[in-house]
């Protein structure tokens, strides 16, 4: 992995300590990201609700992390996931009750919510929080206190709310599944987490930051490192678990292509859809494909081979294809149209072309 992959390590003289926390936190310099890294730098520092939306597996645990560090709050950032609490069990867990409030309950115990007094309350999935709870959750925000199950005296308590759901709530509201009264309460500042197919030019530095904390915690493996085309392959899956998909694909490759030259091939035949690499494919992975900056003369293609040892012709010219594809389309900005004719193929021909090679570009125009 090349170092200029490596985000850069901003300084808290350059920039404003909000920045740097997010920064530290939130991977990507595409305009989206942009985007939203302003908004939590800007929101943090006040106590107003926080509600981030998003796919599910596209981080957004991390922004509610990057809110509450920004903040400077003092207290804990506590996190609940309402989805994987049975609801019987969710009301104690956020309020917590007194010893005896019901069977089992042999001891107090203090709520989740009282624990972040001082600091974040997180609430992930909250469109699956029941409206009984929906209720008294409303009640804490407006009165700042809570009160234990079984509980007679009520506890003032001091928190930040950020919610997260990758529901539509207004939805919710109207179908009579979530109260309306919470929800405004909830929403005040919205932030749209993109997803990673939104973002794909963000891969690159999201994988450097996955690699490089992979061997900070275990310093002896060996890393895969992704050629162009590999990237340009992974920039064209739709990436429908976003980045917990990516994450995955990464671990793929650490097991499958330690130290090695990763390609497009290797990522749509091995990583994408996982399979072994035959012994052919994993030696000609010691060697990156030869960069075309130009046609390459027959003699680059000889001494290429020769490095190689062996090469996957039917591979290595669909990466050429590829390539050829997305520089017209690069150079003519985005039109198929006259992308066809730089190629000279017919518009149709190059449309299946990109539908099977998953080149994805905006609106076929």
């Amino acid at each position: 992995m090349s170092s200029h992959w490596l985000p850069a390590r901003h300084t808290a003289t350059s920039q404003s300590f909000g920045d740097v926390v997010v920064n530290q936190l939130l991977v990507g310099a595409s305009a989206p990201m942009a985007r939203l890294k302003k908004l939590i730098v800007a929101v943090a520092p006040s106590d107003t609700p926080v509600m981030v939306l998003g796919e599910t597996g596209s981080g957004k645990e991390l922004v509610a992390e990057a809110v509450h560090k920004a903040s400077a709050r003092k207290g804990a950032l506590i996190a609940v996931n309402c989805a994987a609490i049975p609801s019987e069990l969710l009301e104690s867990e956020l309020f917590g009750h007194e010893k005896g409030a019901f069977t089992g309950a042999e001891r107090q115990r203090v709520g989740l919510i009282e624990q972040a007094r001082g600091g974040t309350l997180f609430l992930d999935e909250i469109g699956d929080m029941p409206l009984a709870l929906q209720a008294k959750l409303l009640r804490a925000l407006e009165t700042r206190m809570v009160q234990r199950v079984g509980g007679s005296s009520p506890i003032e308590v001091d928190f930040r709310l950020v919610t997260a759901t990758h529901r539509n709530l207004e939805a919710h509201v109207d179908r009579g599944l979530f109260r309306a009264d919470l929800f405004y309460r909830i929403s005040v500042f919205p932030l749209t987490l993109p997803s990673l197919a939104e973002r794909t030019v963000d891969i690159p530095l999201i994988l450097a930051r996955m690699i490089s904390d992979r061997m900070a915690e275990a310093p002896g493996l060996e890393p895969p490192h992704f050629d162009p085309s590999a990237l340009r392959a992974l920039a064209a899956h739709p990436w429908a678990g976003n980045v917990r998909e990516l994450r995955n694909v990464l671990a793929r490759a650490f097991v499958l292509f330690p130290g090695r030259i990763v390609s497009a091939r290797h990522v749509r035949d091995n990583l994408l859809q996982l399979s072994m690499p035959d012994e052919e494919t994993a030696e000609a992975g010691d060697m990156p494909a030869p960069e075309m900056a130009a046609m390459p003369e027959p003699g680059q293609m000889q001494e290429a081979l020769m490095k190689a040892r062996s090469v996957d012709l039917r591979g290595y010219l669909r990466d050429i294809e590829v390539a050829l594809i997305e520089a017209a389309l690069d150079q003519r900005g985005g039109s198929v149209t006259q992308a066809a004719e730089a190629l000279r193929l017919c518009r149709t021909t190059l449309i299946e072309k990109m539908k099977k090679h998953g080149i994805r570009r905006g609106e076929l125009h």
